[in-house]
């Protein structure tokens, strides 16, 4: 049976659609771009950019265009589809990402930088440039990685379980304000009952990750798949004893690790090394 055709004639990938629907919103209520910036109190010319497919904004900025035009719920609706969708990441993660957004529970080992359902736009966006993005690109980037975000949230997030090792913790950003935000940011995350932070501390020499990031995914099927990661490339992993073999260094390493109480005191600890704003 061929693919059924939109009835609407909209777009049916996820970003498009989000701008179309915007742009189609603005122009029935006979607005200019300066007009609706001045009504939200944000530039013209991020509208510009979200009608355009340039970026996706935040969710804040849907929740007000939604209060806006009267539509209780649909932008941020089309705003978590587009923040989410699974295309928007590199060929290589599709298949990760969309297990990802499945998962009824996480648990995640990190050698050198925070996971990236963890990290703040700041902390991404240098992150990422280091790697090579730039551009337009760099911002897709950015702001698919922040919508991962997204899977920590709400009633029915699934319980995520992380382990840091003190080299991603030491590793600080060039900007101190971006950096503390950071760390504020992942104590923040780490109060929420769904979300369990270890620090693994140098000290604890070597162990059977000690130079493999990895993932392990709950499936609702019951089976776990992992994810690991180096520098140079990742590797979903599913066949059952690799996984098994993972899981076993993965406890071995909890072992060796602080416990949640301690971890956040960790990290108190690191917010209080980092410089001020003299200004404040």
């Amino acid at each position: 049976m061929p693919p059924r055709t939109a009835v609407t004639g909209r777009s049916q990938e996820p970003r498009r659609r989000f701008a179309e629907e915007l742009r189609l919103l603005r122009t029935q209520r006979g607005e200019s771009l300066r007009q609706l910036g001045t009504a939200l109190g944000w530039d013209a010319s991020l509208f510009g950019k979200l009608e355009s497919g340039q970026t996706l904004g935040s969710p804040e900025v849907a929740e007000a265009l939604d209060q806006h035009y009267g539509t209780p719920g649909l932008l941020l609706t089309l705003w978590e589809l587009a923040a989410a969708d699974p295309t928007q990441f590199k060929e290589r993660y599709r298949r990760y990402m969309t297990l990802e957004a499945e998962a009824v529970s996480m648990w995640h080992y990190g050698v050198s930088v925070f996971p990236g359902m963890l990290q703040t736009e700041g902390y991404a966006r240098e992150v990422l440039a280091v790697g090579g993005a730039k551009g337009e690109d760099l911002t897709r980037q950015v702001e698919a990685r922040i919508g991962r975000r997204e899977l920590l949230k709400g009633d029915d997030a699934p319980p995520f379980r992380t382990i840091l090792s003190e080299a991603v913790l030491r590793s600080s950003l060039r900007d101190p304000k971006e950096w503390r935000k950071q760390l504020e940011h992942l104590t923040e995350v780490a109060a929420r009952p769904n979300v369990t932070l270890h620090v693994m501390p140098d000290a604890s020499g070597p162990h059977g990750l000690v130079s493999t990031d990895v993932m392990f995914l709950r499936l609702p099927e019951g089976r776990t798949v992992a994810y690991t990661e180096n520098a140079h490339r990742g590797e979903l992993i599913e066949e059952s004893s690799s996984v098994e073999r993972l899981q076993r260094a993965y406890d071995a390493v909890r072992d060796l690790a602080l416990s949640p109480a301690g971890s956040r005191k960790f990290v108190t600890r690191m917010l209080e090394e980092v410089p001020c704003d003299p200004s404040t």
